[in-house]
């Protein structure tokens, strides 16, 4: 019981059923909404989502309009996909640290830029430079099963299709860093 709540008991006087109860009602508002110890791909589902959660289930099929890369080969690695546009400030931010995870993990995952934007639009975007898989969906198919609201927006599948972290990458409490995809890697890996 946090100190906070300690107190709070202390100062209620315990004689009143009335205030029994309220005494009770607060407490477990306090442990309801306090926050609980879990490993970094278990806090997906307790944070603010910018899209639909697949959390720990079947990816939906990845479709893609063009790609502007090579086609990656999927079979049997994880599968990053960064939804992002070229107007998007946090998107182009968060695109070196993708680099680095995409060469960092090559070996055990895919990274895939995912842009709804025409195909002329993305190309003209000269800096930052993407280096990971790169396509386009104008028709916004794999965006709209995923219901994407906020921009840049990553999920990441394991090697049996199912999704692992999903969210804003940069959410306070809630970030994608290597810890988290090493983590993800070592427990969900085949």
């Amino acid at each position: 019981m946090s100190i906070f709540a300690q107190n709070l008991l202390k100062y209620i006087n315990m004689k009143s059923i009335g205030k029994i109860f309220t005494a009770g009602v607060i407490l477990s508002l306090m442990l309801f909404f306090s926050p609980t110890q879990a490993s970094a791909q278990d806090v997906t589902p307790n944070k603010k989502m910018y899209g639909k959660s697949f959390y720990h289930q079947k990816a939906p099929e990845i479709v893609v309009e063009k790609w502007l890369s090579e086609e990656p080969d999927f079979k049997g690695k994880f599968v990053m996909i960064d939804f992002w546009a070229t107007w998007c400030g946090p998107c182009k931010r968060a695109i070196p640290e993708v680099n680095k995870w995409a060469e960092k993990y090559k070996d055990q995952m895919v990274v895939i830029g995912l842009s709804d934007e025409p195909e002329e639009k993305v190309l003209r975007m000269k800096s930052p430079v993407m280096e990971y898989y790169s396509a386009i969906d104008t028709k916004k198919r794999v965006k709209s099963v995923f219901q994407v609201s906020g921009i840049p927006h990553v999920v990441v599948i394991d090697p049996n299709g199912i999704v692992r972290w999903q969210g804003f990458p940069f959410l306070s409490g809630h970030e994608l860093t290597e810890a988290v995809l090493e983590e993800i890697f070592e427990k969900y890996g085949n």
